[in-house]
C-alpha cells in the first residue's frame, strides 16, 4: 500500500525542492493555456477553472502516454484531459488536442505546430504542469519558444495536500528529485535555458538522492 504522509525525515528537503520548482508567477490573462500531459488529471481541472475564470480564450492538451500514464489514460493523456475540461464544463471548440508529444520539450514543439497549423497566432501562454514540473517546463518553453510570454501556473495544493491527491509520497518525492536532476543537465544539452540553482537546493537534492529516492533520475 502507497504511504500518503510524507516522511519527517525527509520533508525539509522535500520542502526546499517542492518551492524551488514552483515558479511563483502571478496568473493573468494570456492568449492560450497549454496543459501538459502527465499522470495529474489536476491539471486539466485547473485548466478548466481558469478558463472559465477568463484567463485564456482556448487550449491546448498535450500528450502521448509514458509508461506511468498509459493504464490510467489508456487513449491518451491529452484525450483524456480533453473529455475530463468537457465533463466540467469547458466548450469543445475551446480545445485543441495535441496527442503525439512524450516529453516536455515536445509538448513545446508540437503545440507550436499545432497552433501555426489552425492559423492561431500567440504571443503569451499560461504552462498548466504538475507544480513540480513549473520550473523545467518554463526553461524547456524559453529555449524553444523564446519569443513567447510564459505564465506557469499548477493547482494551488500544498505539499501535503498534492501527495495525498497522488496517493503515494514516494513516488512524489521521486518525481521531484528526477525535475531537479533535469534543471541541472538540460541546459548542457541543449534542451533548456539554464536556470539558477541555490547551493541549498542542490544539496537538498543529493541528500534525497543518497537517501534512495532516485527511481526518476536519467
Amino acid at each position: 500500500m502507497s504511504e500518503v504522509t510524507l516522511p519527517l525525515a525527509y520533508r525539509a528537503d522535500v520542502e526546499i525542492l517542492w518551492d524551488y520548482h514552483d515558479m511563483h508567477h502571478t496568473i493573468r490573462p494570456t492568449d492560450v493555456a497549454i496543459g501538459l500531459g502527465s499522470h495529474d488529471l489536476g491539471v486539466a481541472t485547473f485548466t478548466a477553472e481558469l478558463h472559465h475564470a477568463g484567463m485564456f480564450p482556448r487550449i491546448v492538451f498535450t500528450g502521448a502516454n509514458a509508461p506511468t500514464t498509459i493504464e490510467r489514460f489508456p487513449r491518451g493523456e491529452a484525450v483524456h484531459y480533453r473529455e475530463h475540461a468537457i465533463e466540467l464544463g469547458v466548450p469543445d471548440e475551446a480545445i485543441l488536442v495535441e496527442p503525439k508529444a512524450t516529453n516536455t520539450g515536445q509538448n513545446i514543439e508540437f503545440t507550436r505546430e499545432l497552433l501555426a497549423e489552425h492559423g492561431i497566432e500567440v504571443h503569451s501562454a499560461t504552462l498548466i504542469s504538475r507544480p513540480y514540473q513549473q520550473r523545467r517546463a518554463y526553461s524547456t518553453a524559453r529555449k524553444l519558444w523564446p519569443e513567447l510570454e510564459v505564465v506557469c501556473a499548477s493547482r494551488p495544493l500544498s505539499l501535503d495536500d498534492y501527495i495525498v491527491s497522488i496517493g503515494d509520497a514516494n513516488r512524489v518525492i521521486d518525481m521531484l528529485v528526477g525535475d531537479t536532476q533535469r534543471i541541472m543537465l538540460y541546459p548542457g544539452r541543449g534542451f533548456a535555458v539554464a536556470q539558477d540553482m541555490p547551493p541549498e537546493v542542490e544539496a537538498a537534492y543529493h541528500r534525497l538522492t543518497r537517501a534512495g529516492f532516485t527511481t526518476r533520475l536519467i
